[in-house]
């Protein structure tokens, strides 16, 4: 990147195309979006400064439609007003997270063989440290733990499982660069989101830890398996605006355009974390060809977290059991598994133990509600599930529960048949009853409802809109 405090010139990574950020270095870090015109390939690229983004091959990413919302910066959709002269949370947050970052340097400085624990000694302690200790139970409240890291569950916990798994010392991955991602991908996800932040991020991969434990998986999956399928878990929901596939599509936003409409959001997730694994070089010490396969089967695994291709991975899911021909030897049968148990991490909430699934319930709602008041206020289509006046957090949530969660995890238990599974099961179960005791009248309207929640799901949707409830 030029030194030039009036623009920044960055090329490609995949050397087509240069990006030019004319804006004053001083600026706060942001991102943007590079378009190669060789593969039609939209690639995340990290810069200082504001996002002016415009390509020599003529596309232009930030092009505006004629619809005066596109004007409004995601990153403030949900935003709440800070009182007069306090400092904002997320800034005290980034500054620990750079302190951290700073400590583990000097401690690695000339030290090359320190053990990781060693860093980790001050941020692991009391109750936090308790709670790692019992990472791998289901009952595991991901709030309660980001309240005790100081809003920093994700950077944590995910380094915790890294280390605890011995991938840092297998593939030799740097310390600090893993500091480094990590605490870029937690600032990446929009903390004012309700749902969908850094705390639901922590919360998948918290999941996605158990699945990896399960007795067929623990025995088959390779360690660059398991690396895999944290990352992606990691990674799933980055850099996520708040609002579904639909409303960007109908508002013409750049990312809908760039992805031609198709897995708007998945693949923004996905080239997003390929932009930060690029950052931060957390694998240029591997060889380039192991380093483009990390990328790209990253990519495959956050893409099947897209809900509109629910059915299709349900569909083959249910053929191999039924032909009982799943074999966990051939790394493709393998990689479909963790495609699987990516997609139950990723909608596992009606899972959870009742305290703890009804506060997913209810930021989910939100922030359907909220994006069906901007569609309100700009006289847009409503979304479905959006519209807070057709809609209940209970109706919602039992929809979703019959037609998205319910025949996937009936699947993975076929698959995996012990006793987390029979747990989510009866969680599920429960949970649907009590949002059904809270709606009187559902047994008169749900039909109504749940077909509007089926839908949804067909839709070519983000995974929040159909969700109804429980994510993206």
């Amino acid at each position: 990147m030029s030194g030039c405090a009036d623009a920044a010139r960055v090329l490609s990574p995949y050397g087509h195309g240069w990006v030019v950020c004319h804006a004053p270095l001083s600026s706060l870090r942001r991102g943007a979006i590079s378009y190669d015109s060789s593969d039609q390939t939209a690639l995340y690229i990290r810069m200082l400064g504001d996002v002016r983004v415009r390509s020599q091959v003529g596309f232009e990413p930030e092009r505006r439609g004629s619809h005066p919302y596109l004007g409004v910066d995601f990153r403030t959709l949900h935003s709440r007003a800070e009182s007069a002269g306090s400092i904002p949370a997320r800034r005290i947050r980034r500054l620990f997270s750079f302190q951290r970052h700073l400590l583990s340097s000097r401690l690695l400085r000339g030290a090359p063989h320190l053990n990781p624990l060693h860093i980790l000694d001050e941020d692991y302690c009391g109750q936090a440290k308790c709670m790692l200790e019992k990472v791998g139970s289901w009952n595991f409240d991901i709030f309660l733990f980001d309240r005790l890291t100081n809003g920093n569950s994700l950077v944590f916990l995910t380094f915790h499982l890294l280390n605890q798994y011995g991938l840092i010392e297998l593939f030799q991955l740097d310390m600090v660069k893993v500091r480094r991602f990590l605490v870029l991908v937690q600032e990446d996800y929009h903390n004012q989101n309700p749902y969908h932040n850094a705390v639901h991020a922590a919360d998948v991969t918290q999941a996605m830890h158990c699945y990896l434990r399960e007795p067929k998986l623990a025995q088959s999956l390779t360690s660059f398996d398991i690396l895999l399928g944290l990352l992606a878990a990691a990674t799933h929901d980055l850099d996520h605006p708040g609002v579904n596939q639909p409303f960007l599509i109908k508002t013409n936003h750049y990312l809908a355009a760039l992805y031609r409409n198709t897995s708007v959001l998945e693949n923004h997730h996905w080239r997003s974390a390929v932009g930060l694994l690029r950052e931060t070089d957390l694998f240029s010490h591997l060889p380039a060809e192991d380093s483009l396969s990390i990328e790209r089967q990253l990519g495959s695994l956050i893409l099947a977290t897209d809900i509109s291709r629910q059915n299709d991975y349900l569909s083959r899911f249910r053929t191999h059991l039924d032909e009982n021909d799943l074999c966990l030897g051939h790394s493709t049968h393998r990689h479909f598994v963790l495609q699987m148990a990516l997609k139950c991490a990723d909608i596992c909430n009606p899972c959870r133990p009742w305290e703890l699934s009804k506060q997913w319930s209810e930021k989910v709602t939100e922030e359907f509600f909220h994006q069906g008041d901007i569609e309100k206020k700009h006289k847009l289509e409503i979304s479905p599930l959006c519209d807070s006046e057709a809609n209940t957090i209970a109706s919602v949530q039992i929809g979703f529960m019959t037609y998205v969660v319910e025949p996937l995890f009936a699947e993975w238990a076929r698959f995996s048949d012990t006793r987390l599974s029979q747990t989510m099961l009866g969680h599920l179960g429960l949970n649907k009853a009590s949002w059904s005791a809270m709606e009187p009248e559902v047994s008169g309207s749900s039909e109504e409802g749940e077909s509007e929640s089926a839908r949804a799901t067909e839709e070519p949707s983000s995974r929040a809109l159909s969700q109804g409830s429980q994510e993206s």
